[in-house]
């Protein structure tokens, strides 16, 4: 059983984080997975009695209630931070040679955390008590994640295996910690937190135009976030060794890279980006806790940065497009009453092209000169 995790998990890295990464690679595979996973979804609305007519208004619906307006940006850029931020943890763990698929339970104890640390301290400046709960997020992600690591590390366990562990223990975590006197709202009786103070809130951006835009300062952590996953990647000894851990363990070994270390170090990166994008949700959406407040952003985030083949600039591509996806979805059921859950049936076709680019040359062999020329000669 353990042998086909490992095989598996070896075959999606392969896809995930191939070793150069051109232009065809991150750009133009995704554009047409994305193009035929629309064209798919357009044949499933046909095949359950959906007009073409309802079709179109559909379509147009996805685009408008994506970039159409100020509040379709807003909520865009909204629903895509979260994304971005865990994907990079998972891409870096792609990197290395790590299938970590443990960003939901990571998001989850890191939102938790920033809660926490968001409704306590009362009177502390906000210069102070916003990075410090921001910080909380991202430590309890990574020493979540970081059981895991060791776990492989000392003992060989699989992540795979161990992560799903963990995702479940997450939730049971989550609904206990709820139901604690010390963070349990006064006066109900559900699981539900107290709400995060003022001064530990992200504040929003575009509140000057509209108080109901959602669009709040999370937008530059994850933009800085982008910047320091790409620089440390591709810039540092650190990101070197993580990369060369992960094309190659054995050659790793021999050169000297302490593989134990990078695999605890690796996993607990990425869980702190996990965990940075719980705190996002809680204190920049959400302002508290409930069971399940993740809403499935940690699964998301996996495809995510399958689609952006584990580059920062293409995870923050992929992240912007399931943003778009998710902003458009919701205006495509008030307009066109067409079943949000044909957006997850378009993200799933979405994955299954980047995960299979040999059927995405065969469909659209035009669009690949470099290999049309190299058959030619």
């Amino acid at each position: 059983m353990n042998e086909q995790t490992e095989s598996l998990s070896e075959k999606l890295l392969q896809r995930a984080a191939p070793g150069r990464v051109d232009f065809e690679d991150m750009v133009v595979v995704p554009v047409f997975a994305v193009i035929v996973a629309l064209i798919l979804g357009a044949v499933a609305m046909l095949a359950t009695n959906v007009d073409l007519a309802t079709i179109g208004r559909s379509y147009v619906a996805l685009v408008v209630g994506s970039v159409g307006s100020v509040n379709a940006i807003s909520e865009t850029l909204t629903a895509a931070t979260p994304l971005v931020l865990a994907s990079l943890g998972m891409a870096v763990g792609f990197r290395a040679g790590l299938f970590n698929i443990g960003a939901e339970g990571q998001l989850l104890i890191g939102g938790m955390a920033a809660v926490i640390v968001g409704f306590s301290f009362a009177g502390m400046p906000t210069y102070v008590h916003l990075p410090l709960a921001l910080i909380a997020g991202a430590v309890a992600g990574g020493l979540y994640a970081g059981i895991a690591g060791w776990l492989r590390a000392a003992t060989g366990a699989h992540e795979v295996i161990s992560t799903i562990m963990l995702n479940l223990m997450s939730y049971r975590l989550v609904d206990y910690i709820l139901r604690l006197p010390v963070v349990q709202r006064e006066g109900r009786a559900d699981p539900i937190s107290r709400s995060v103070l003022d001064s530990a809130e992200l504040p929003r951006l575009l509140e000057w135009i509209d108080p109901n835009l959602r669009l709040h300062s999370g937008l530059f952590v994850m933009l800085v976030a982008v910047f320091l996953v790409y620089w440390l990647l591709f810039k540092t000894t650190f990101g070197f060794e993580f990369r060369a851990s992960g094309a190659n363990p054995e050659a790793a070994r021999y050169a000297g890279m302490r593989s134990g270390l990078i695999i605890v170090i690796v996993m607990v990166f990425a869980g702190a980006m996990a965990g940075l994008a719980g705190a996002n949700q809680t204190l920049g959406v959400l302002g508290r806790a409930t069971p399940g407040f993740s809403a499935g952003i940690g699964f998301d985030a996996i495809a995510v940065a399958l689609l952006g083949r584990s580059h920062p600039v293409g995870v923050l591509m992929a992240g912007l497009l399931f943003g778009a996806l998710e902003a458009g979805g919701r205006q495509m059921q008030v307009d066109a009453g067409v079943s949000i859950d044909l957006i997850a049936i378009i993200q799933a076709l979405i994955i299954v092209f980047i995960a299979a680019p040999l059927l995405v040359r065969k469909i659209f062999p035009w669009g690949f000169q470099k290999e049309t020329r190299a058959g030619k000669e």
